[in-house]
């Protein structure tokens, strides 16, 4: 079992591909994800853009339906959370900065070298704010490309009408979505607190089988309590303390980290559980999704080791708390760490925003390629110049992922979109026509979002095309322009967005991964610190709570990262390559250390201080290492040869770990 766990994730001889196979980061893009289409997403974008384009032909004002349509094409862009809470602000917050975009657009219109400087500032401006957050990346760029469209279309007068029209057809996709609202309730949070609780059945299940197939179930485990967290907390400002089923499924998470923290030290035993323990934490996802209370009846067997005694303790303390009708408020708001309120985290986020070097680098690097679009199409004459711009913008968002690789899939996805739109405006008549295509154009936007983002680009180009085509008349003149001007974007992205930027291609990904082996290194020695005094012991549980969870949302960016890192060409694809078999064995050194902590908890001896000094030393080494070196040559080293330690597989793991990043 030493040997298979420390080289599993070591590339060996693969076969070669073919010379003119494309490359496996281009590859990677264009393979179409997995996710489940979401068709209630679907049918609201339909009904959306498809509406106010019959209003406009019912009135005669079809330029007037096109612009609320434009406007609910970002309101379905951005219908992508699942809390209805949550979508309020994911929608309301970047049309309000769309409105201010267009406004700030149309009053710049025509006036040259002014539109030019305007606009770059804009940029700068939304490039900053897009580090505060998702909802405020999302802003971020609906307030560019609401201006940039403002400065490059002639919009109704007087000014106000084009930001009410846009800023009327993305409240109409909010107000569709919380149309189930009264219905639904807290249904979407008490979904995904219950995914959690299946999620981690399914790791309890993976419990001492393959060492992949546990990872990728613990790593399912993560993402599902961040998303559970995020749902539950994430959002909210007073409403939390007063709402008893928010507090009830707070309360319902809480409960779930002991046995998340029992798992790693159940499968290190190498021995499989019994099926009735996977099985009631599926029966208690049940109870969660269908808000069962009273008495719950558990039959389990009875528990032998530390890691059994741990996992049942756990076991039986979440079936009473999630069959509990009225927890104790006081008892869960800082269990893991109570967010601050929503006043507190924006004015955080601001000051952070204007003090961080990687946000004034990235609005000035997204300044200076809008500046060159604008300054490009105000020196040549490019038809539909706007566009241009569109689409640096769109390609220049390094949160939504590589640069480079969004370049050209976005040249792609525009080719495949263009094929679609020439069918449209070549055959559909434009008028009533338009209605019915809309329905069906518009809903593609979310079922093909969820495939990747060639895929969502080939769906909104088409979109975008119809309703250009409904303010300008042009037809089936729209293509050639749209292709011509989407790659001078992409190219302009290219060389002044990523090739000038040397952390573009010389990647931090190292960087990054050497902090999650110092966080590892603090994480084992709280794990370990001796404390003495009741109140003492809960706060130090509480604190490696609250480490624990940290250290695991980190790893798990990390981990996001490093999968962006992978899309992009050499070199930097293939140095996050060779870096990831270390991200896999930091995560299995914390679940290591979490499953020693466990089993002290119920019965194990504790390691020596000096034991723990020492693995603490090592694992800053390493992180200095990874530092210090581009990328890593693995040699073996032999583990500790103290076996009886409660810590002996972290000692395993971390020479594991020293062995890849050895040089």
């Amino acid at each position: 079992m030493t040997t298979e766990r420390r080289t599993e994730h070591i590339p060996s001889g693969r076969p070669r591909p073919h010379p003119l196979a494309p490359p496996a980061w281009l590859l990677a893009g264009l393979r179409p994800s997995s996710a489940p289409v979401p068709w209630a997403a679907a049918a609201r974008a339909g009904i959306a853009m498809a509406t106010p384009l019959a209003v406009g032909f019912a009135l005669d004002e079809p330029e007037y339906g096109a612009l609320v349509s434009m406007g609910a094409l970002a309101g379905v862009i951005g219908d992508t959370a699942d809390a209805y809470r949550m979508r309020v602000l994911n929608i309301a917050v970047p049309q309000a900065l769309g409105a201010v975009g267009v406004a700030v657009g149309t009053l710049v219109y025509g006036h040259g070298w002014l539109a030019v400087a305007v606009l770059t500032l804009i940029a700068l401006i939304s490039g900053m704010i897009s580090s505060i957050g998702s909802v405020a990346s999302v802003s971020g760029l609906l307030l560019l490309l609401n201006a940039v469209v403002g400065a490059g279309l002639p919009m109704p007068q007087p000014w106000w009408t084009a930001p009410l029209l846009l800023t009327t057809g993305g409240l109409f996709v909010l107000a569709l979505t919380l149309l189930g609202w009264p219905l639904r309730g807290r249904q979407p949070e008490r979904a995904a607190v219950a995914a959690t609780y299946r999620a981690v059945a399914d790791a309890l299940e993976a419990c001492g089988g393959p060492p992949t197939a546990y990872d990728e179930r613990r790593q399912e485990v993560t993402h599902a309590l961040n998303q559970a967290y995020d749902l539950v907390l994430g959002r909210r400002a007073r409403v939390h303390g007063r709402s008893p089923s928010l507090v009830r499924m707070l309360a319902q998470l809480n409960v779930l980290i002991p046995l998340v923290e029992a798992a790693p030290a159940a499968h290190l035993r190498g021995l499989p559980l019994p099926p009735e323990i996977p099985a009631a934490v599926r029966e208690l996802a049940v109870a969660v999704e269908e808000g069962l209370t009273g008495t719950p009846v558990l039959t389990l067997p009875a528990p032998h080791s530390p890691s059994e005694r741990a996992i049942d303790s756990a076991l039986r303390h979440a079936a009473a708390i999630v069959h509990l009708a009225e927890p104790d408020p006081y008892n869960v708001d800082d269990r893991l760490g109570r967010p601050a309120a929503l006043r507190v985290r924006a004015r955080r986020g601001v000051r952070d925003m204007m003090l961080s070097e990687a946000s004034w680098r990235y609005g000035l690097r997204l300044a200076l390629c809008i500046g060159l679009a604008q300054s490009l199409v105000s020196l040549i004459e490019v038809e539909r110049s706007y566009w241009v711009a569109l689409t640096v913008t769109f390609v220049l968002k390094p949160d939504f992922g590589s640069v480079f690789s969004r370049a050209v899939l976005r040249a792609l996805g525009t080719a495949a979109g263009l094929v679609l739109a020439a069918a449209v405006l070549a055959e559909v008549p434009r008028g009533w026509w338009d209605v019915p295509v809309m329905v069906l154009l518009a809903a593609l936007i979310p079922a093909f979002s969820a495939k990747g983002y060639a895929f969502q680009t080939a769906a909104i180009t088409p979109v975008i095309l119809l309703l250009s085509d409904q303010l300008n008349h042009e037809g089936f003149d729209l293509i050639l322009p749209r292709l011509v001007d989407s790659l001078i974007g992409c190219a302009i992205a290219l060389v002044a967005g990523y090739l000038l930027w040397p952390e573009s291609w010389h990647t931090r990904i190292g960087d990054r991964l050497a902090d999650a082996v110092d966080d590892a290194a603090r994480y084992v020695e709280r794990a370990f610190a001796p404390v003495t005094g009741e109140a003492a012991l809960r706060a130090a549980r509480q604190s490696r709570l609250q480490a624990r969870r940290r250290i695991y949302r980190d790893l798990s960016g990390v981990r996001s990262e490093f999968q962006r890192a992978l899309t992009e060409p050499p070199p930097t694809g293939s140095r996050a390559a060779a870096w990831w078999p270390l991200v896999v064995a930091v995560e299995r050194i914390v679940d290591a250390t979490t499953a020693a902590r466990v089993r002290v908890n119920h019965g194990a001896e504790p390691p020596a201080a000096g034991e723990v000094d020492r693995i603490a030393r090592q694992l800053r080494e390493l992180a200095e290492r990874v530092r210090a070196s581009p990328t890593p040559v693995r040699v073996d080293l032999p583990p500790e040869d103290d076996t009886s330690s409660v810590l002996a597989p972290v000692h395993h793991e971390l020479a594991a770990a020293r062995a890849i990043a050895h040089f």
